[in-house]
């Protein structure tokens, strides 16, 4: 009783009938247009002519153009808005503009940095190629004296996370998707409270709609009581808008601006194993000690100011000579940040241009496999080409429409030569890829419409690192507690799940 009672006052369930609400006044609006039945016809026609001339001649997916056809074709007068609100890959012009001068901060910060782009191009053409690209179109300069160590599991980076917010002297920053109260927070919470007693700088993001059902409203304000600097990203409106498809999926943690966290870990009790939702819950992280950290620094510091119309100086955050002990040359590291906000999708093309430059073997591990035409053409013909690709996806589902649809893309990319693996004991959450034992990217970007194309991601490039070596290895170690799927198994598939997963597929980049 308790718990409906606090379900009924929640603030996600008052955004829900609200936004229910605005649904049930838009089809009013359709009966009481069908009662007209010529104006209701010719407005139909004409509203969905008007929109797919507009929709065929931008630019982007035509995947992406083919999900919003169909409802425009079938319910013009409902389809039509609902395209308008919701269907626009980047933000509007307004906002894009506010935007803007975060990005911009970005890059006149990192203009600073001692680029070892030169070094790397004497080590390898290829990888100078790769690396040459993200320096270009996100401002990520490429750094060295920087030590990585990667985390197979999020039960292995908390200890590691929590002794290294203790070291922190002069600031702390944390940007996340979800954060929920429970062990994991807690813990963070209780050191990031100590640390703001001790003088230290604290500050806190966290998106709205990813903490929506873990966090009370105004929880930013209670965070700012107790003297965290704190502010929610985009606060989600019970009002039919597209502004809440673009998200801060970022994860990002940054200690002295000397040592950075980031991965698909959140700051909630699954991504340790301390709260069993979809089994045992594989996820991953990486920790950079050296001069690479300054890049997530900057980051956070662009997004901060963009949320709080503040001006910090990024060269007050730079990190102390004392404070970058540790750090060695372990190869050559590249973070970079992926935003919507531009016409540029780094995150898709930072993948694409691992999969056809890889020379022997491609390992991915991803939660979802909804991807666009270039992505799947690109690693059905490095498998055709020889190459050894493989997948590793849940098998145990956190949303089973999603599941559904991944496992639509798998007929396709087991007949060209692709192998995939689906992790038995549960959920897996990991986003790398890895491949011929000399790159590696580890980040937030997932296989999916929404990663690739409409949230603020971020993510490491790494070469000759040695974490590079780790993330192939924990792959290789995953393999036996997974099932493959075979040819015979896509065969004995029940023709009701094809036909479901097929309809399911249409719509995927609207998911």
């Amino acid at each position: 009783m308790i718990r409906l009672f606090k379900l009924l006052f929640s603030r996600l369930f008052l955004v829900a009938v609200f936004m229910l609400l605005q649904l049930a006044a838009l089809f009013a609006m359709l009966f009481y247009f069908h009662e007209h039945y010529v104006l209701f016809q010719t407005l139909s026609l004409l509203l969905g002519f008007v929109t797919l001339v507009y929709l065929i001649n931008r630019e982007g997916s035509s995947a992406f153009k083919i999900a919003w056809i169909i409802p425009i074709l079938i319910a013009p007068i409902f389809g039509v808005p609902m395209y308008i609100i919701f269907g626009k890959n980047h933000p509007p012009e307004s906002k894009r503009e506010m935007v803007c001068g975060m990005r911009t901060r970005y890059y006149e910060a990192m203009r600073g940095a001692d680029s070892r782009l030169p070094e790397l191009e004497a080590c390898s053409h290829e990888a100078a190629l790769q690396a040459n690209y993200l320096e270009k179109y996100a401002g990520a300069p490429v750094f060295k004296n920087t030590k990585t160590q990667y985390f197979k599991l999020g039960d292995e980076m908390f200890p590691k996370m929590l002794e290294e917010l203790r070291r922190a002297r002069r600031f702390i920053f944390l940007e996340y998707f979800i954060v929920q109260p429970g062990v994991m927070w807690d813990s963070v919470l209780d050191i990031l409270i100590q640390k703001v007693r001790e003088g230290v700088d604290v500050r806190l993001i966290y998106d709205d709609v990813g903490s929506i059902s873990t966090l009370p409203s105004h929880y930013a304000r209670r965070m700012e009581d107790a003297g965290i600097k704190c502010c929610a990203f985009r606060r989600f409106q019970p009002v039919l808008t597209g502004t809440f498809n673009n998200r801060d999926h970022r994860k990002i943690c940054v200690v002295d601006g000397a040592v950075a966290f980031t991965g698909g870990i959140n700051l909630a009790d699954e991504y340790i194993n301390q709260r069993l939702r979809f089994g045992h819950w594989l996820d991953c992280g990486v920790m950079l000690r050296g001069d690479a950290a300054y890049s997530f620094t900057v980051m956070f510091l662009s997004m901060w100011d963009h949320l709080r119309r503040e001006n910090d100086d990024p060269e007050l955050f730079r990190p102390w000579a004392a404070d970058l002990e540790g750090a060695c040359d372990d190869g050559f590291v590249q973070p970079y940040a992926d935003t919507p906000d531009d016409e540029e999708n780094v995150g898709a093309n930072a993948y694409l241009n691992m999969i056809n430059r890889a020379q022997r073997y491609i390992f991915i591990c991803t939660p979802y496999l909804v991807v666009n035409n270039e992505l799947m053409t690109a690693l059905c013909n490095a498998a055709k080409s020889g190459l050894d690709v493989r997948l590793m996806t849940p098998g145990v589902p956190d949303k089973w429409y999603v599941h559904a649809v991944t496992r639509s893309y798998y007929p396709p990319l087991v007949r060209a030569g692709v192998r995939i693996f689906e992790y038995i004991p549960g959920f897996i959450h990991s986003k790398t890829f890895v491949c011929d034992d000399e790159y590696a990217v580890c980040g937030t970007i997932n296989l999916d419409y929404r990663s690739l194309f409409l949230h603020h991601e971020c993510a490491v490039w790494m070469y000759k690192s040695s974490a590079v070596a780790d993330i192939r290895e924990t792959f290789l170690e995953n393999q036996p507690k997974c099932a493959e799927i075979t040819p015979e198994l896509i065969r004995r598939q029940h023709w009701l799940h094809r036909v479901g997963q097929s309809l399911l597929r249409v719509f995927a980049p609207l998911m």
